[in-house]
């Protein structure tokens, strides 16, 4: 009954203070202009970068069968429970924002593709070889991000692997070449600030259970001010070619507010040198 009552008190509190965040919050304008102040280090607190839709805890991302059922590769088997992967609800929602239980709608050979990503995820995954996440992937990796904005321009740099990107005001030019963060064309929209991400390579994935597109990708993305230290983030992806319909992720990002919050020097491609390239040394070390 104890279990059962907090559980209670638990929920009834996310909910208000939820709605809370939501019910007219009105932000502290930029200086100098109408647009909320959106400047801030800020952070994502889930598993997406896992796996976005829901799952279930699993002994690592790269399996084998074993004589009882599934267990690590042999890759990846002394990592324990640090190579484990964690339970998560998964941000894909519904129209009305309720969290959606239908999954990612894929064609059907998207999602043969998938499977396969899935299976060689070792091999495949990008962010091993710390190419860049692509969007929107970036937003919801276990690292920080800021955004730096003036009233004519919003910037934003991301700890993992240095990546960064320009949101460009009033562009009616498409991007000029595909890119790893593609082009990111903003306006505001009240204290929403929109921005759609074209000319995306094909390369980056969703997460790590190998959730995929192609080059036709374009992210809507939609930045809210909830609260003081709260941004309400929702993505709507659309790719013809890999996607049978439009579909959105949402979650909340938490502004970072410990005082010497700051991005650090995560830039990873000198992690990768020796799986990369360790093997064409003179000397190759031992394996």
């Amino acid at each position: 009954m104890r279990a059962f009552i907090s559980g209670v008190v638990c929920a009834t509190f996310i909910l208000a203070t939820g709605q809370s965040f939501g019910n007219n919050y009105s932000a502290p304008r930029l200086a100098g202009s109408d647009q909320p102040d959106i400047n801030g280090i800020w952070q994502a607190l889930n598993t997406a970068n896992y796996d976005i839709e829901r799952h279930m805890a699993r002994p690592a991302m790269a399996l084998r069968e074993g004589p009882h059922g599934p267990v690590p590769a042999a890759a990846v088997v002394k990592l324990g429970a640090v190579g484990a992967v964690p339970g998560g609800m998964g941000i894909l929602v519904d129209a009305d924002g309720s969290p959606s239980t239908s999954g990612i709608p894929y064609t059907p050979e998207a999602l043969e593709r998938k499977r396969e990503n899935a299976a060689q995820w070792l091999d495949r995954d990008p962010e091993i070889k710390c190419y860049l996440p692509g969007v929107p992937r970036a937003n919801y990796m276990p690292y920080p991000f800021q955004i730096i904005q003036n009233k004519n321009a919003v910037f934003i740099a991301y700890e993992y692997a240095g990546a960064v990107r320009d949101v460009y005001f009033d562009n009616d030019v498409p991007a000029p070449v595909d890119s790893w963060m593609g082009q990111s064309d903003g306006h505001w929209d009240g204290d929403t600030l929109v921005i759609e991400v074209t000319g995306q390579l094909d390369s980056s994935w969703f997460d790590r259970a190998g959730n995929h597109h192609s080059g036709a990708i374009k992210v809507t993305e939609r930045w809210t001010p909830t609260g003081p230290n709260h941004l309400h983030y929702e993505a709507t992806i659309e790719d013809p070619e890999t996607f049978t319909e439009p579909w959105t992720i949402a979650m909340p990002l938490y502004r970072r507010m410990e005082p010497s919050a700051r991005l650090m020097d995560f830039k990873c491609v000198e992690f990768v040198e020796e799986l990369m390239y360790g093997e064409w040394r003179r000397y190759p070390l031992d394996e």
